[in-house]
């Protein structure tokens, strides 16, 4: 009878934890698919602001609610190989023209039609945009770049990102520790 009940006990247990498992992948796997995902940085694009292995969670349901702004820090489809991932910045958006010339970058809009310099605060004091170029942005594209100028392959070089490539943005920095950030807007 006591080994009778040990059975039963066991396959009890063994029922409730096969009911946690499957309800936690209920919730969790819409939320890694479809809400949030981690990668890691490669490569030197991103410095000083991002480096190598940096562990980032992006946010992928933000831009189903509204668009990219300027400024945001983004993981896309590389233009080339899908599936290989860029980290860069928004730099222009759709209906604007970016000219990148003289180490400056110039925004041109509607409410700028004569053109303004991008302050780029997250920007190295010397850092230089290199290149020779205007670019007028179409609606469902964006002008993306990294900020490390000198060592990025980005939108000078490949084009405008399509929106369909954009994966997500940055939202939280959690590795290493002493730079855990959270980047909200």
């Amino acid at each position: 009878m006591i080994l009778f009940m040990s059975f039963k006990k066991i396959k009890v247990f063994l029922i409730e934890l096969l009911e946690s498992a499957v309800l936690s992948l209920i919730i969790i796997l819409p939320i890694r698919f479809f809400i949030i995902q981690p990668f890691f940085v490669k490569g030197q694009s991103m410095e000083p602001n991002f480096h190598e292995n940096d562990y980032l969670i992006i946010d992928e349901l933000s831009y189903r609610l509204r668009e990219p702004q300027r400024g945001e820090v983004v993981v896309l489809r590389s233009p080339f190989e899908k599936d290989y991932y860029f980290i860069k910045r928004i730099v222009g958006l759709p209906g604007e023209t970016v000219s990148v010339k003289n180490g400056l970058v110039k925004i041109f809009n509607q409410a700028n039609p004569e053109g303004i310099v991008l302050d780029e605060v997250y920007l190295e004091t010397d850092e230089v945009t290199d290149g020779d170029l205007e670019v007028k942005i179409s609606q469902g594209e964006y002008f993306v770049m990294g900020d490390n100028r000198r060592y990025s392959y980005d939108s000078r070089r490949w084009g405008l990102l399509k929106e369909s490539d954009l994966i997500g943005r940055v939202w939280l920095r959690l590795w290493p520790v002493n730079v855990v950030k959270v980047y909200a807007r």
